[in-house]
């Protein structure tokens, strides 16, 4: 079928438009003196506005006009911080950084320029932040009142996470140069303070001898340094010492995701060799304070993911969700865990009627795999199954409300949300499986899933589909051309071509298809083998695709080639294209239109 765009349908009880309008979400958290402060996307308006919380109540900050998120590294990430009379803010339109007061004035601008700005920072009177112009960074700090730059560290290919010290004389930051992913390996820099706002040369104090990777620096009151690196397996907090990095009591758990974006916060010193901190066991999450004996005071509750940590004297807050509860602001009281919902956690459904993630743990190749299986809430004993690929593809899924999820669970279909071997979540060495073998591993674990669902008796293995965004779109076509195990597909935004991605790919991204498959001259064959536009012909299954006409990371090209090489053929193939769209859908309307026409797509298939 040839290309098509939007257009209207009749709403369902549990329609893809409430899935859709369901999703809100939270992008980051912050709490100072004036109070508590957070992003907030609303997919009905595709805008992202920070939301300032006093007298019990919250109030919408940002003016209509403005969105506030953040494009470095195309993830962004870190795109607001307090000030000491208000927020600074990157507006989404023009990337530029912006003081909003909080006297109800318009935001004034703080830079002008092609520079993009991002893992914004507020410390002694300065913004900290990460630049981007034409591809190179580097930290950079801006006097809010006299404009005044200062260039912190330049050289790497890759900043993060600049923090400052509280008393203003130790600057740590996170750098890594190519090949190298962030998730992969990193250093830790340290610079000294000189005078007059000057630094003596920094040092590494981690990372520069192995392959470790190290995020969320941190300093506590007494201005000693730690953070989180996976030397010991798991991302843990290790604490500065004569000798270098020592570990601090933790879990022997991933205490952080792969840090796809600036800004992360998911733990925080709290001196004494104590701190705040969310991990991970079995996929599910925990959120405790770590006491330098080992004990943990548990705040966890009903919740199964965090993000944003944040705390004051009487309260922790945090951004969580849970599986019958979607992304919402939490007020959790220290002293007895009262936990309020101040934004967010509707339920689009009665409880009754949500259907719960149950831990997947599966044999798959010459290792076993991971994920979360939701069963159908009606229809057949066994029911046919969608097998949900994440993007990344060093990325993660969660046990938590997704209102897509239910979306299919709601319609007689069971779901299996993927973790394959390459996910974060389960330590280094299970991160690093997709090492030269993606495209290979993710794609067994995907066609694995299926039959360990249908050998116990939970699903009908004839009618299994699969589908992915972005890298998941690769490994959805992989499967669909190189196995037959699949009744159809669904490629959001995926890769068809990863050749073709290394040439128009981002400079974050430039050298991540090395790592994942190999050179593209030195080993030609082995992307041959393994790039599904060259063997569409291996298809056998009707396929349909979704695609943003302004995507810079799989640009649209790819998508139409792989449909017409399909269409030749003669495989049922259809196309959606968004001419607003990036990489990932922002506005309702798009996301509600491809969540229901992929659902028609495969019900046709299921009934012809």
């Amino acid at each position: 079928m040839n290309e098509t765009h939007a257009s209207s349908q009749k709403a369902e009880p549990f329609s893809a438009a409430l899935a859709v309008a369901a999703g809100v979400d939270f992008a980051e958290l912050r709490v100072g003196p004036h109070g508590l402060f957070w992003n907030e996307y609303r997919p009905q308006e595709g805008t992202c506005r920070i939301w300032h919380w006093r007298d019990e109540q919250a109030h919408c900050l940002t003016p209509a006009t403005f969105s506030v998120s953040s494009r470095v590294y195309e993830y962004g990430g870190g795109s607001f911080c307090l000030s000491d009379d208000g927020v600074v803010f990157v507006n989404e339109t023009d990337q530029q950084l912006y003081q909003q007061a909080l006297d109800g004035s318009a935001p004034q601008a703080l830079t002008h320029g092609t520079c993009r700005y991002g893992n914004v920072q507020f410390a002694h009177g300065r913004v900290l932040a990460v630049e981007e112009d034409a591809a190179q960074h580097r930290l950079v700090s801006i006097d809010p009142a006299t404009r005044q730059r200062q260039v912190l560290a330049e050289g790497a290919d890759f900043y993060a996470a600049p923090t400052l010290s509280p008393d203003g004389q130790r600057l740590a930051w996170i750098e890594w140069s190519r090949p190298h992913q962030p998730w992969t390996s990193t250093r830790l820099m340290l610079a000294e303070g000189h005078h007059q706002g000057q630094w003596n040369p920094a040092h590494c104090i981690a990372g520069d001898l192995s392959e470790e990777s190290l995020q969320q620096p941190r300093f506590d009151e007494h201005n000693r340094l730690y953070c989180l690196t996976d030397r010991g397996g798991f991302w843990q907090p290790w604490s500065e010492s004569g000798e270098g990095l020592v570990p601090a009591q933790s879990a022997a758990a991933d205490h952080a995701p792969a840090p796809w974006q600036l800004g992360g916060r998911t733990w925080l010193p709290l001196g004494e060799q104590s701190y705040l901190a969310t991990w991970t066991e079995a996929g599910f999450g925990r959120l405790g304070i770590h006491a330098a004996d080992g004990s943990i005071e548990d705040f966890t509750g009903d919740y199964s993911r965090f993000r944003c940590l944040a705390l004051d004297d009487a309260y922790l807050y945090c951004i969580a969700a849970s599986p019958v509860s979607p992304s919402a602001i939490l007020r959790i009281r220290r002293s007895d865990k009262q936990t309020r919902v101040l934004a967010g956690g509707i339920a689009p459904l009665p409880a009754e009627q949500i259907s719960r993630p149950q831990t997947l743990r599966y044999p798959s190749g010459n290792g076993e795999a991971h994920g979360f299986f939701y069963p159908a809430m009606h229809g057949e004993v066994k029911p046919p199954l969608v097998v949900f690929v994440h993007g990344g593809p060093t990325s993660a899924c969660y046990p938590m409300l997704d209102p897509r999820i239910q979306y299919w669970t709601q319609r007689g279909f069971a779901v299996a949300d993927l973790n394959y071997r390459g996910s974060t979540g389960y330590g280094r060495d299970y991160r690093q499986a997709l090492h030269l073998k993606w495209g290979e591993v993710d794609v067994e674990d995907a066609c694995a899933v299926v039959s360990y669902l249908a050998g116990q008796g939970l699903i009908d293995g004839e009618k299994a589909f699969i589908r992915g965004g972005s890298a998941g779109g690769y490994t959805t076509l992989c499967a669909l051309a190189f196995k037959d195990v699949f009744r159809g597909g669904a490629s959001l935004y995926g890769v068809s071509d990863p050749i073709a991605l290394t040439r128009s790919t981002h400079k974050f991204e430039g050298d991540y298809l090395d790592w994942l498959i190999g050179d593209p001259v030195r080993d030609a064959e082995r992307y041959a083998a393994r790039t599904p536009l060259l063997h569409a012909g291996q298809i056998r299954v009707p396929v349909i695709f979704f695609q943003g006409e302004l995507d810079a990371v799989v640009v649209p090209q790819q998508t139409r080639d792989m449909l017409k090489a399909l269409e030749d053929n003669g495989i049922p193939a259809k196309a959606y294209y968004y001419p607003q769209e990036r990489h990932g859908f922002r506005k309702a309307s798009n996301q509600a239109h491809a969540l229901e026409h992929e659902w028609l797509f495969y019900s046709e298939l299921l009934n012809p």
